[in-house]
């Protein structure tokens, strides 16, 4: 236990630093933050369920992120997010750019690149990319121009009175002849320039302030996203080599949509549809009726996994818990009938159908947890899954966390 212990210390040890270090430098970069309302999970890790909800609340981030799930223990399953558009065409030190843009380029920036990769418990390597793109978005951070821009007024005014102030006492200081009065000109002038050296430390701090006003206030927003990708699972070994490619739900590309509906200022409804397209594995046996001899036979088709469910948050920008159900059921969901299209016996030989295997999907999931943004670049996801059968008979239990770093 203790080297799981020492190696949680020196990951929390290591993230608080970046975290400070990430914050210093963006505000020396004098940009406003935060640019988001909440940091979601990448849209990979959804695809994949590595994430402690399947029914992700959403969000709109505009800076690099870092997720860490730890769904199968310590592994470095490990997903990259990003945003290529915002990132080469707005993410300026003004916004008046973004802000003056279109409708339609708004969207273009929101924009989500994503890729990860994680490895289960039975050392099968599941790598894939997504897509993201926000459709409607109720609030939008970025385009608040009124939170701001007093702000930005009231400092250059003050700005260009201080160069004054620090001109002309620089020039009294040159041509005095006192050398009684040099002291305090000196003095003077260094306080003028602790002033204007401090300036921007201060404008950060009253925007920041007034961003976690608009963040507290907003923070269950409604929005609407649709996103898409692929993943791919081949069984993997100690060092990374590929193995055979799984043919089941953990291989396959597909879509989805989902929503968020804040009620009042404590509730966030969220909800999802998603269809996912797939190869199909079967394994059966068939007995040659002359002589009697069973062979191991398999058979592939295509098969598809539609899944909705609704999760209920409820807390606040900093944290809060959720409960979400989740049903999903198969296009073809009985291995005969999925046989049936994907096999043709020979004529002298018959399937022993107790042996027709699939992988099974179990419709009903309900989750609870939670989250708790620790600072304005990390959040810690965290909830506990419970899958039933189709008559909610209890199948299996799995605690689930994920650690989310902006990378500021």
């Amino acid at each position: 236990m203790k080297p799981l212990f020492y190696l949680q210390f020196y990951l929390a040890t290591f993230i608080i630093l970046l975290d400070a270090r990430a914050q210093q430098v963006e505000t020396e970069a004098g940009r406003v933050s935060p640019k988001e309302l909440t940091i979601p999970p990448s849209a990979i890790f959804d695809l994949m369920s590595a994430t402690p909800s399947q029914v992700t609340r959403l969000g709109d981030i505009k800076d690099f992120k870092v997720d860490w799930s730890l769904k199968y223990g310590i592994n470095p399953n490990l997903a990259i997010q990003g945003q290529p558009f915002w990132e080469f065409l707005y993410n300026r030190k003004d916004l008046s750019k973004y802000q003056n843009a279109s409708g339609f380029m708004r969207k273009l920036a929101s924009v989500d690149l994503s890729f990860g990769s994680i490895q289960d418990e039975s050392s099968y390597r599941r790598i894939g990319g997504a897509v993201k793109f926000n459709v409607y978005r109720e609030k939008d951070p970025l385009m608040a121009k009124e939170l701001y821009e007093d702000i930005g007024i009231k400092y250059k005014n003050e700005k260009v009175e201080l160069e004054q102030q620090l001109k002309e006492t620089k020039a009294k200081l040159d041509t005095t002849k006192n050398i009684l009065d040099k002291p305090a000109l000196k003095t003077q002038i260094k306080s003028i320039e602790e002033q204007l050296n401090s300036q921007n430390s201060k404008r950060m701090a009253e925007i920041n302030a007034r961003a976690k006003i608009f963040v507290d206030e907003y923070w269950n927003s409604s929005s609407l996203d649709f996103a898409f990708g692929s993943m791919y699972t081949f069984k993997s070994d100690s060092v990374g080599t590929f193995g055979m490619k799984k043919n089941d739900r953990s291989t396959g590309w597909g879509a989805w949509l989902s929503g968020n509906l804040g009620m009042a200022k404590k509730f966030l409804l969220t909800g999802l549809l998603r269809a996912f397209r797939y190869d199909e594995q079967l394994d059966f046996m068939i007995e040659d009726q002359a002589t009697g001899t069973k062979t191991s036979q398999k058979a592939i088709a295509k098969n598809s996994v539609f899944s909705t469910g609704l999760n209920l948050r409820y807390g606040g920008s900093i944290y809060t818990f959720f409960i979400e159900m989740l049903y999903e059921y198969k296009k073809i969901n009985t291995p005969e009938d999925l046989l049936n299209e994907a096999y043709k016996k020979p004529g002298n030989a018959e399937i022993v159908g107790s042996s027709l295997t699939w992988d099974e999907v179990h419709p009903n999931t309900f989750t609870f947890g939670g989250d708790w943004r620790i600072s304005r670049s990390v959040i810690i996801n965290y909830g506990m899954r419970c899958v039933f059968n189709s008559n909610w008979t209890f199948k299996t239990f799995t605690p689930i966390a994920t650690i989310s770093c902006m990378m500021r």
